[in-house]
């Protein structure tokens, strides 16, 4: 609610007469399959509401689960729930809409909590890379290197940063002078909002390289750095060794290679021409 009304005060300053409203043009006309297309995705959000609960559940109740590893899991999971809530609720309510319209300030709210998600979401899979390779790579000196401490330093750092940084790349969007408000999108799209804009955006899209760089690029590399190492060791250990390293980074690697192909598509479809794709895609 208070970012709600900091965003409405923010539009406010803009020296032209803010928008009230964008348009999702993404949807389309689905006649009976709306009631199909509602049902599935409602399913699929009560499943991941559900299972992440459930493993966050388990996690902080097992005492033997209390161990880095986990706990780098479990904050996984909690944004899992944070990510998920932005998206779907807003989702299932278009779906069922036949005018696809929301409001700005709630449009800039859910972009602000996507955003923050997938920024948290590749922190903390770093750092979850680097808490493979330690373990993986230097178990004599792991748990004196991986405290407790460190953990939850690790975890409130990424979260700090994330929200710190989309806030400054959102006011700089919300400073903008917009000449439309149809956006190409099934969700509010923090890049296709700054494309809208007919004044100068140089500053948003230098920030905007230098967010994705720091974002995305930055945590890439403890994680190529990180499977590199284990692989190295996995070649060169015992078949025993080499079990266990595959078993102790498959959740890990699995998680990583969904998100970041998840990501990609996402980078793709919003910063080049897919009108040749279907639009059903």
């Amino acid at each position: 609610m208070v970012f709600c009304v900091w965003i409405e005060k923010t539009m406010l300053n803009v020296t032209s007469p803010p928008l009230s409203y964008f348009i999702l043009g993404g949807y389309m006309d689905v006649g009976s399959l709306k009631l199909s297309y509602f049902s599935l995705t409602t399913v699929l959000y009560i499943m991941i509401i559900a299972a992440n609960t459930f493993l966050i559940v388990v996690i902080c109740v097992n005492r033997s689960l209390h161990e880095p590893m986990y706990m780098f899991l479990c904050s996984l999971f909690v944004n899992e729930l944070y990510g998920s809530t932005g998206l779907f609720p807003f989702l299932l309510l278009q779906i069922l809409s036949d005018v696809h319209t929301v409001p700005a300030p709630l449009c800039f709210l859910q972009v602000y909590c996507l955003y923050t998600y997938a920024v948290i979401e590749f922190c903390i899979l770093a750092v979850m890379s680097y808490d493979r390779y330690l373990a993986v790579c230097c178990p004599l000196q792991y748990n004196a290197i991986m405290t407790y401490n460190k953990v939850f330093l690790f975890i409130i750092s990424v979260c700090l940063f994330s929200f710190i940084n989309m806030l400054i790349g959102l006011s700089l969007t919300l400073r903008l002078t917009l000449c439309g408000n149809t956006i190409n999108s099934l969700y509010c799209s923090n890049y296709l909002i700054v494309k809208l804009a007919c004044s100068g955006t140089k500053v948003n899209n230098i920030y905007g390289l230098f967010n994705t760089a720091v974002s995305i690029l930055v945590p890439l590399l403890p994680v190529l750095y990180s499977y590199i190492k284990i692989l190295i060791i996995c070649f060169s250990g015992s078949k025993q060794a080499r079990r266990k390293a595959i078993n102790t980074c498959a959740p890990h690697l699995a998680s990583l290679l969904s998100f970041y192909f998840g990501c990609l598509f996402e980078i793709l479809q919003s910063r080049f021409d897919m009108s040749s794709v279907p639009s059903t895609l």
